[in-house]
């Protein structure tokens, strides 16, 4: 994942501090190399890089520690601070309806960004509207479409104009005022009169609110540049940087995108749809250091799509009801989190923690390939399981491209669970426990049991 190195080097100095004996210059000199060798790797510039590293020796030999707080967490906290310095400042982004122009080059996933960014919406209560105004690829008015059915949104687009600022007009007269109004406009390979021209008379007929900039964080250092020319030629209120769930180096993108006061707005994460995060600069250093993000994992939980459905699956699962439908609801909330190594580096001390990547990889083609079979099952299968014998079972396996023993073991971890649980809700103080925490509305993961204590 992006910048995944770099953490790991950040989680390396904060170790070498924690072991060393004392904070001195020589100990200050190690890290300050190693923090710009970090960096540089990560693609940050250089003078940037220089500059950072410049400002932690001068803080870290001139300022004191606060009383109380060591030298050692004075210093941790010095780099915490300077490395958050680089990534810009934070921007409220309100749920709420609004036009917003989502512009960029070719290739840099606008057009997925905006089916992303209608989910956020929705997510939040706000219904979207999603108008296609690329003219010139068919392909990407398509692609929209099929986006705004699969979440379940407003869709405008006019094949056969050939002006995008009419079929934004067009557009946003179809839609009622209360919608939040997403334009995913054409691109080029590169920023030129011609697109300026249309972006210009696209953004006068829009007004937008906000007119984001999708990057691609590949673009490394190139992405300030694009980024500059984008806010001189139609005026930027924010970004989004995209594929940051590749292998490409994304602190170029970050800290030149933050130097062209185009604040990142969000980071898109993975390939699906509900893979769209806010970017808030404090909880994005505190996994890059290993130190968690629980706030962000918190709000997650509050998003599932089924929460409801995830929370009677809780409740019938400690009251001896736990049905394979519910096993599958179960599942399916734990996939729309996002995948386990992710949420592994929101809790603080597990993102630095040495994780078997091939044991989570092992879990989570299990848990996929036990939702493959679940989907194989009948409405009376998923709400009996005793009935699964035999001849059922090979169907289910055939169904569902497994092997009869695969099932098998999907069952044998059906009955485990429910076993393991119905022995929990025998424990009277555990069971008041879940029974307080269900009743306590909107409070984060409710859908979950408690852990035992």
């Amino acid at each position: 994942m992006v910048l995944d190195s770099l953490g790991k080097s950040l989680r390396g100095v904060l170790q070498k501090i924690a072991r060393g004996s004392t904070v001195d210059e020589e100990l200050l000199g190690e890290v300050v190399r190693d923090i710009q060798r970090a960096l540089l790797q990560a693609d940050v510039n250089v003078q940037l890089t220089l500059d950072l590293t410049q400002r932690m020796r001068r803080r870290a030999r001139e300022e004191k520690p606060p009383a109380g707080s060591s030298l050692r967490d004075f210093l941790i906290r010095i780099i915490y601070e300077e490395i958050r310095s680089i990534l810009g400042e934070e921007r409220d982004f309100e749920a709420k309806p609004r036009k917003i122009l989502l512009v960029g080059l070719y290739g840099q996933g606008k057009t997925t960004t905006a089916g992303k960014l209608a989910r956020f919406l929705q997510k939040k209560g706000v219904r979207v509207g999603l108008i296609a105004a690329d003219v010139h690829r068919p392909a990407a008015i398509d692609q929209l479409e099929q986006l705004s059915k699969k979440i379940g949104c407003e869709f405008y687009a006019d094949r056969t104009e050939t002006r995008a600022e009419v079929i934004v007009r067009d557009g946003l007269a179809k839609f009622p005022s209360h919608l939040a109004v997403i334009v995913d406009t054409a691109g080029r390979s590169a920023l030129d009169a011609d697109l300026i021209s249309e972006l210009r008379r696209v953004r006068e007929a829009a007004r937008p609110d906000e007119t984001i900039l999708v990057l691609d964080a590949a673009m490394g250092q190139t992405a300030g540049r694009s980024a500059a020319a984008f806010q001189e030629a139609v005026g930027l209120t924010g970004t989004i940087l995209t594929k940051m769930d590749g292998s490409a180096k994304g602190g170029g993108a970050l800290s030149a995108v933050a130097a062209t006061h185009a604040p990142v707005l969000f980071l898109g994460t993975g390939e699906h749809l509900d893979e769209l995060e806010r970017f808030i600069p404090t909880r994005f250093v505190s996994r890059l250091l290993g130190m968690g993000d629980l706030q962000t994992l918190l709000e997650r939980f509050e998003e599932l799509r089924d929460k409801e459905e995830a929370q009677k699956a809780a409740e019938h699962l400690m009251a001896g009801r736990f049905t394979l439908k519910d096993l599958r609801t179960q599942i399916d909330s734990l996939g729309s989190l996002g995948s386990m190594a992710k949420l592994l580096s929101f809790l603080p001390g597990l993102g630095q923690a040495k994780v078997d990547e091939q044991q989570l990889d092992q879990t989570q083609r299990q848990v996929r390939r036990f939702r493959a079979i679940l989907d194989s099952l009948t409405p009376a299968e998923l709400l009996d399981a005793s009935l699964l014998k035999g001849p059922r079972i090979q169907r289910a396996a055939r169904g569902s491209g497994h092997r009869g023993h695969e099932v098998r073991a999907m069952l044998r971890y059906y009955e485990t669970t429910r076993k393991t649980a119905h022995g929990l809700a025998s424990n009277r103080r555990f069971r008041r426990q879940f029974e307080r925490q269900m009743t306590q509305e909107g409070k984060p993961g409710a859908g979950s049991p408690p852990n035992a204590t």
